[in-house]
């Protein structure tokens, strides 16, 4: 989730890395930008976002988000950027896009794309995949230390989605969208480079209250395993797969009958890490937007 929950860099070693690039992959996970196309049908929904990332209380950057989900599919767009303290550790921005179809069982995205710069290189993924499989990736340069992660093999690029389409979960028919339904479940992802599961369960349920929305969401606990793509001498990755300090926040869309993100918290080496949505909005698709 890697938020990418996970990016791959959240997860390096290099400290200076790791915080700048996991903002960059969190806000994968939110930042839904305008759609351009015909009105949808009815039932399609669209996600208006801003979320501020802090760490140990302090700023250090921000997401804006917006697209749009039908019943049968979806696009969203994201842009994030670090900002104030962050900025003297690591100047990080990025944009991600992913679009794809959805299922009873979930999305099944057909593209993904995701550029990120810092103060040291800029890398660009794009990957397409069909029936959720990887069908062609390219990553743009390949990381600095490749030889020493675990192999990603064609099994690993099988019955997964990217980071951005995994933070969109369809929930059965018949079952409640605040209530264990919305959390239960895993969540295999790959970003281009790493392949790793995130495990949701219930926890409860919260009310929320944030600039365009105020309600119920369902809260639940998060975990990381790694599968490919890793360091297997990396502290971090060790770290955050024995972290049960990881909570996420899911709001409602009841027309498409999916939850999103609205809040995570993680606790990470540097402290606690909060994503959370200054701004919310959720409505029907209008007409008027569709030019």
């Amino acid at each position: 989730m890697r938020a990418q929950f996970a990016s791959r860099g959240f997860f390096q070693d290099r400290a200076n890395r790791r915080s700048a690039s996991a903002f960059a992959s969190l806000s994968a996970a939110f930042s839904l930008a305008a759609i351009v196309c015909a009105a949808p049908p009815a039932g399609a929904e669209t996600i208006r976002a801003h979320y501020a990332l802090s760490l140990m209380g302090l700023s250090i950057g921000s997401a804006s988000a917006s697209g749009v989900v039908e019943p049968e599919s979806y696009r969203v767009d994201i842009s994030m950027r670090t900002s104030g303290l962050a900025n003297l550790v690591n100047n990080t921005k990025g944009a991600a896009t992913a679009s794809g179809g959805l299922t009873s069982v979930g999305p099944s995205p057909s593209a993904y794309a995701n550029t990120t710069s810092n103060n040291e290189e800029t890398r660009t993924v794009r990957m397409s995949l069909s029936s959720n499989a990887v069908r062609a990736v390219e990553v743009k340069p390949e990381p600095w230390d490749a030889v020493m992660r675990v192999p990603v093999g064609e099994g690993d690029k099988k019955r997964v989605v990217d980071p951005v389409s995994a933070l969109i979960m369809s929930v059965p028919k018949g079952q409640e969208l605040i209530g264990p339904a919305a959390c239960d479940r895993t969540i295999s992802v790959f970003d281009g480079v790493a392949r790793f599961d995130v495990a949701l369960a219930y926890s409860g349920a919260h009310t929320a209250q944030t600039g365009g929305y105020s309600g119920p969401v369902a809260v639940c606990s998060a975990r990381y395993t790694p599968i490919a793509g890793h360091r297997p001498d990396s502290k971090s990755t060790r770290y955050m797969a024995e972290n049960r300090d990881i909570s996420v926040w899911l709001a409602p869309l009841p027309d498409a009958h999916v939850v999103v993100p609205i809040h995570i918290d993680i606790r990470t080496g540097a402290g606690q890490l909060v994503i959370d949505a200054a701004d919310f909005q959720v409505g029907p698709r209008r007409a008027a937007t569709a030019r």
